[in-house]
């Protein structure tokens, strides 16, 4: 549409032919603006309210035949769970409804509590929360021990168990894998995840987290999402749902229909969702349409007011038979388990009190209610319920069953105690870490790079760092010295540090805060005019290690050459980003949510790999660590026996850096220890770096062995007194060669002079 040619039509020259012209170029403006509203990117605002969508994608459901399933019905199931449930009292089938809540790190009061309920209630399944991994491993063989109907056993680990245990290990977060285009790499997590899971004996791990973050301020999704596009959000949850499912453990897909554009905890109040349906299914709703046709098993609803789906006032989602059966079930075909989110939560607790809020959830359609707030008085009403025909038989029936097909498919029809032995030790397997550097060196996000400053090539720069924020940042400065000389610059004094930075080409700033506290990760008022006032008067390498919205009070970035988004403050980003900074790794990671108008949804700029050396595990570039972790015993020996007073041992392979670690002291007087950062003459260590190196590959091609002979090797020692030396020998000082030669002694004159 070329719009000039509506300045051309003159007002004055109002012929027929004229006004036909602008009424077919009006008409056609008109198409086009409505075609954009369909097919065009960032064009698209909600009918309802005025909020523009990210895309117009749409998806369109696979037939019922065609939905992949993890887990599929079976002859001997149907069977085995016919015959538990005609033996169930209606205490037993209502019991199998409830999942309560659990926690390793409460007292022997909170224990026999969770017994009772299990032993006089017959719950069906228990939720576990804060503690560790050992004391959860006893307690769910004491609970299991105390079911008539072995328990369902879960956890909200969206990053795994170190998001609720202690002593377990903590992946990085979603909005941090949602800058990951690699989908292998969520894969992985997600069975590494499930593997730890079923460690402890667990059979749900309440995620994939389907909300899509569109809303910055939200104050309860956040770093939980993958991100605010809904095909990038899609992506990375099927990936964590197949590495999950892969492994017997059971996914579930929340927050039912969406939580990520609310500005209100549900945990504290009833948040508002006040979109058309029309927008809801467009966005909202389209991960949950991709789940469901790659096999999701469960869904979690949350408790939101969403007036174009059920218009009652204040009607949490979670007991509105329109959202949870109409909705999810009859329209999205959804026939797996349906959990409601926390009934102790304000969003549902405000709305009845116990007993009639678990009628109402029940008769929305839900089939597991989880952490209610008084299980014996919500048992007493079902029953009740149940006998005045409230609940029928046909729809306690449907959930209960479906609740015990599940629990035949993570096989508990053959329960087994958690072995206790070695838990610790399972649960943090050094292939953790590996897996953890691939995340970052795949995540870490260029989003300026003015005029190539990324990587830093020149080494003979002045370089200095400057750190704001709150949280730790020693690995990071260490691991940026490991390239070159970096001087830490700090003053109290914006004038004074700037006055000192003006002696340096180039400065780094460190943004860190610590990553349990998602909410409070941003610049205060100080820093931003401090990051302001340093940039207008450098040349400056901004890192944040926080979430990317820390980034939106920033207003102008035409100061900042570099800008590096690095998600979180952990010890391994620190090192993978150094590596960013210096090119020993390019930049792969693309942003998983937009910053005002200065920074889009998956922009991200590759930098140059240079021919410098990395820093990664073993298992990422196929070495054993444990083989490695001999290495400690062998520098004892040589240090306890006088070999050395101490030793740098380092191994690179494939141009990564796997070990690292010095031992001892500098002399035998045992006063300066050996510190990584030591240098050693090059004299004394030729031949380890020359000779040593060519020796080995050539071993390893079967063409010499620590026994070859120098004559063998060199025929010019043939019949000479050297020619029976070994390799052995040579490299071991025992072939009997003198040990230094003074040549320089033919330089100098009769008075020793040169």
């Amino acid at each position: 549409m070329d719009y000039s040619k509506l300045k051309s039509l003159s007002p004055k020259k109002n012929t027929m032919k004229n006004c036909f012209i602008k009424i077919s170029l009006y008409a056609s403006l008109i198409i086009l603006i409505t075609n954009c509203a369909v097919k065009k990117n960032n064009a698209v605002t909600d009918s309802k309210k005025d909020i523009p969508l990210k895309d117009t994608v749409v998806y369109s459901a696979k037939d019922k035949t065609e939905k992949k399933t993890f887990f599929k019905d079976t002859d001997r199931e149907t069977a085995w769970v016919d015959s538990i449930y005609n033996k169930m009292t209606i205490r037993e089938k209502i019991g199998q409804l409830f999942m309560i809540s659990a926690y390793s790190n409460k007292d022997s009061l909170h224990t026999k509590q969770v017994n009772d309920l299990v032993q006089n209630y017959k719950v069906g399944g228990v939720i576990f929360f804060q503690g560790g991994p050992v004391r959860q491993a006893k307690l769910t063989n004491l609970y299991q021990s105390k079911a008539k109907v072995p328990l369902f056993v879960a956890i909200d680990g969206e990053w795994g168990l170190g998001m609720r245990l202690d002593s377990t290990y903590t992946y990085p977060w979603n909005m941090t894998l949602g800058a990951i285009q690699d989908l292998s790499l969520i894969e992985k997590v997600g069975e590494n995840i499930a593997t730890e899971n079923k460690r402890i004996g667990l059979h749900f791990n309440f995620a994939p987290v389907l909300d899509i973050n569109t809303n910055p301020k939200n104050p309860i999704i956040g770093n939980r999402s993958f991100g605010e596009d809904k095909v990038n959000v899609s992506n990375k949850a099927i990936a964590l749902m197949k590495g999950v499912e892969s492994q017997g453990v059971f996914s579930t897909g929340k927050h039912f229909p969406g939580h990520g554009d609310t500005s209100t905890d549900s945990h504290k109040a009833l948040p508002l969702v006040d979109f058309s349906k029309e927008r809801l299914e467009l966005v909202e709703l389209y991960p949950y349409k991709r789940m469901f046709d790659e096999g999701l098993v469960s869904v979690m609803v949350a408790h939101l007011s969403i007036p174009s789906l059920d218009p009652r006032p204040n009607y949490p989602s979670s007991a509105s038979y329109e959202i949870v059966t109409n909705l999810l079930q009859k329209e999205l075909g959804f026939e797996g388990l349906i959990f409601t989110d926390g009934l102790a939560m304000k969003g549902a607790s405000n709305f009845k009190p116990p007993g009639e809020l678990e009628i109402a959830v029940i008769l929305a359609g839900n089939d597991i209610l989880l952490c209610p707030e008084n299980v014996p008085v919500a048992v007493e009403k079902l029953e009740a319920a149940y006998t005045d025909g409230t609940i029928t038989e046909e729809r306690l029936a449907h959930s209960v069953k479906k609740i015990l097909h599940y629990k035949f498919k993570a096989g508990l029809n053959k329960y087994k105690p958690v072995n206790m032995a070695n838990i610790y030790n399972d649960l943090n397997p050094s292939k953790n870490d590996a897996l953890h550097y691939k995340l970052y060196e795949n995540a870490i996000t260029v989003l300026k790079n003015e005029k190539e400053i990324l990587p830093i090539k020149n080494l003979d720069q002045k370089i200095a760092y400057v750190k704001l924020g709150d949280d730790v940042n020693s690995t990071f400065v260490t691991a940026l010295k490991k390239y070159t000389d970096v001087t830490e610059v700090s003053n109290t004094n914006l004038e004074s540090l700037n006055n000192e930075l003006k002696n340096y080409d180039t400065v780094i700033i460190g943004f860190h805060k610590l990553n349990k506290t998602w909410e409070k990760q941003n610049f205060t008022d100080t820093e931003l005019l401090w990051l302001q006032e340093i940039a207008k008067h450098n040349k400056v390498i901004l890192d944040i290690f926080t979430k990317p919205y820390s980034l939106l009070p920033i207003a102008n970035f035409d100061d900042i050459e570099g800008l590096v988004v690095s998600y979180q403050n952990s010890s391994i980003s620190q090192v993978v980003s150094a590596e960013l900074l210096f090119g020993a790794i390019g930049a792969k990671g693309k942003l998983p949510v937009s910053i005002n108008t200065s920074f889009s949804v998956n922009d991200g700029l590759s930098t140059e790999k240079l021919n410098r050396l990395a820093f990664t595990m073993p298992e990422n570039v196929d070495m054993n660590p444990a083989i490695l972790s001999k290495i400690d015993a062998v520098a004892q020996k040589a240090i306890d026996g006088k070999m050395t007073p101490g030793m740098q041992v380092l191994v690179a392979r494939k141009g990564s850096v796997i070990f690292q670690k010095s031992y001892g002291y500098q002399t035998y007087d045992n006063v300066r220890k050996v510190t990584n950062s030591d240098l050693y003459d090059v004299a004394s260590i030729s031949k380890m770096i020359s000779t040593l190196p060519n020796v080995m590959q050539l071993y390893d091609k079967n063409k010499v062995t620590l026994d070859t002979k120098l004559k063998d090797m060199v025929p010019f020692f043939a019949k000479t007194n050297k020619e029976n030396i070994s390799f052995k020998d040579l490299l071991t000082h025992y072939a009997g060669l003198q040990a230094w030669i003074p040549f320089y002694k033919a330089t100098l004159d009769s008075d020793g002079k040169p």
